[in-house]
């Protein structure tokens, strides 16, 4: 090895090493990140879950027809959609932690004024902003875990988990009481969120200017990694489809859960505080079962019985919410609640689904993407369908038939084979 070739050598090593030791070495920083994680989480749906339980407010405020508040309840995935995408990108020129750090801001500030713009118009473009900020940490927030915890993934990744499950279901069982104790305003109910993200920006800011945790630089990938990401084109696997229908459909049961399941229970007769308490208590399941049921899904070759498991979960609660809403609101809700953690399991699946790195990013990326994309109808759907046929009864119906196809691609997505192999197959 020549002098020259050896100070290259060194150097490389050198900046490689800074970027995975850097974080380690930096007690102080390691903490911020740290907390800065737990209260990113916790910020990432309770705009959205405070909405659903005072969602019957802000539809008689803004004189809301069912059909645009169905769309208000889409908002959401569209978001995640679009805004999700840009990521990426963003942490590549400006780093991760700036990009959350913005995010968070552009939560508070969304929060803070869309209660008080005083129409539908406004009230949905400040949505939006706050919903921009969530996608864009939401995405980030891994990003962040394995470069700054790369010995720690999975018990950052539960503390993660188990923070924004909280944060959602912290938002729903408490915004109405909340509201009250406010003086009964819902834009004082809504605009108080708009706190915990202001608290959210202090740990990211020392940060801001800390590249350490940036993604990998278009610089360090080397060109072997280039051509495998050229060659890996995802769109040819029958199973990156199938794992991204899974994953749109399991979302498209959470927003319409989030967005309308508090106003079903309260039409059906139940208090208003006490069903944001269900909503959360359907939340709240995700808390344990997002520690559970990943490690009973890595230990199976085929995933396709725990998806049967939460499907049928699904369809008892349906059925049930149908024939007794109020009598069995309970029970509903702890079915729902282990229904929605699909979350977790289509998350796990994006991991063994794919053998590489490279591949992995890729499945995770075109499965979010589209499977938000295919979320967007679902609940505007629901509005358009409570509003014409005076009641929930074809809405749940259209619920219930949702998760039929739900189990079949999930059946289908957590068959033991990786991408790579089957597009390597498909020549």
């Amino acid at each position: 090895m020549t002098p020259t070739t050896a100070k290259t050598a060194t150097s490389t090593d050198a900046v490689s090493g800074a970027a995975e030791k850097q974080p380690a070495t930096r007690a102080w920083a390691t903490r911020l990140v740290m907390v800065g994680i737990v209260l990113a989480a916790l910020n990432l749906r309770p705009g959205i879950t405070s909405l659903g339980s005072l969602l019957e407010e802000v539809r008689d405020g803004l004189g809301m027809s069912g059909t645009l508040a169905g769309l208000l309840t889409s908002v959401p995935p569209l978001c995640f959609a679009i805004f999700g995408v840009m990521a990426p990108r963003l942490a590549r020129r400006f780093g991760p932690s700036a990009v959350v750090c913005a995010g968070m801001v552009a939560i508070a500030a969304g929060l803070a004024i869309r209660p008080f713009l005083g129409g539908t118009v406004g009230f949905l473009a400040a949505s939006a902003l706050a919903l921009m900020g969530i996608a864009v940490s939401n995405v980030l927030m891994p990003v962040i875990v394995k470069r700054w915890f790369p010995d720690r993934v999975g018990s950052m990744t539960g503390l993660y988990s188990m923070a924004l499950a909280l944060g959602t279901s912290l938002a729903a069982a408490i915004t109405v009481p909340m509201t009250d104790a406010l003086g009964g305003s819902w834009q004082t109910g809504l605009a108080v969120w708009a706190a915990l993200a202001v608290v959210a920006v202090v740990p990211w800011l020392p940060l801001v200017r800390d590249r350490s945790a940036a993604s990998a630089a278009p610089e360090h990938v080397s060109s072997e990694v280039r051509r495998e990401d050229a060659q890996l084109r995802i769109t040819r696997s029958r199973t990156a489809w199938a794992l991204a229908c899974f994953f749109g459909l399991q979302a498209t049961a959470a927003y319409i859960t989030m967005g309308w399941m508090p106003q079903i229970f309260r039409d059906a007769g139940v208090p208003a505080g006490e069903a944001g308490v269900l909503l959360a208590v359907i939340m709240a399941m995700g808390v344990p079962l997002a520690f559970v049921i990943p490690r009973v899904a890595t230990r199976l070759p085929n995933q396709g019985p725990v998806v049967v498991v939460l499907g049928v979960c699904g369809l008892a609660g349906y059925a049930g919410l149908y024939l007794a809403p109020a009598g069995g609101a309970w029970v509903w809700a702890l079915l729902l609640g282990v229904s929605n953690c699909a979350f977790p399991l289509a998350l796990t699946m994006v991991g063994m689904r794919a053998k590489s790195s490279v591949g992995v990013a890729k499945l995770s990326a075109f499965a979010q993407s589209t499977g938000y994309l295919i979320s967007i109808p679902g609940p505007l759907l629901v509005g358009v369908l409570y509003q014409h046929s005076g009641g929930w009864g074809l809405p749940i119906a259209l619920m219930a038939g949702l998760m039929v196809p739900q189990i079949v691609v999930g059946i289908l997505a957590g068959r033991n084979r990786t991408v790579e192999d089957e597009i390597a197959a498909a020549g």
